[in-house]
């Protein structure tokens, strides 16, 4: 893993990038520079792990469905001003990978916001656009999965991996790749941490 080769390629794409050593610096710069403004938050155990729903709830207006799980709070996070959320993988080569099921934090990532922020810690880092997906299917969907007690085969197999099935449980729904930063978001920042955070 290469965490400068990653934030270099990030630049060139014209993404905002920050690198902090620790949660907790990472955790004081948004609460710091994120005021008064309405925040949605997308899934992310990563956020959970860094308490940032709490922090950024003193100052500002949070939507979170993790925290009151309706479809007002959905579609609140997805239109607020600036959206937070983690990414399922990050290539050295400068592009962004999640993967979702039902869309709400995929399709938030994508349009219309003041600032979007993904948080990640540096265990998401792959060495290329291939790999990152690979990460975001057999590594981050089987863990999440697991995570949320769900039937599917990459939640009870034996190996953590995706065995492409037709579960109804299933939470690899869709995928979407930023290779840009998107032109209706005036800025999409990267927060890198070097720590493991998340899946």
């Amino acid at each position: 893993m290469d965490v400068q080769r990653t934030m270099d390629s990030l630049s060139r794409k014209g993404f905002a990038v920050r690198y902090f050593e620790t949660a907790k610096e990472a955790a004081d710069y948004l609460s710091g520079s994120i005021w008064g403004k309405t925040v949605g938050i997308g899934g992310s155990v990563t956020i959970e792990q860094m308490g940032l729903y709490d922090r950024l709830s003193e100052h500002n207006t949070v939507h979170w469905h993790w925290v009151s799980n309706d479809m007002e709070t959905r579609t609140a996070a997805a239109g607020a001003e600036v959206y937070l959320t983690s990414a399922n993988a990050i290539a050295e080569t400068g592009e962004i990978v999640n993967i979702d099921g039902s869309g709400n934090r995929v399709a938030a990532t994508l349009y219309n916001h003041e600032r979007v922020v993904f948080v990640a810690g540096v265990n998401k880092i792959a060495p290329d656009l291939e790999s990152a997906v690979f990460r975001a299917r057999n590594v981050a969907a089987p863990l999440n999965t697991r995570r949320l007690g769900l039937k599917t085969p990459c939640a009870v197999g034996k190996e953590i991996r995706c065995y492409d099935c037709s579960s109804a449980d299933r939470i690899c729904c869709g995928v979407a790749t930023l290779l840009w930063p998107m032109r209706s978001v005036k800025v999409t920042e990267v927060v890198l941490v070097g720590e493991s955070l998340g899946y």
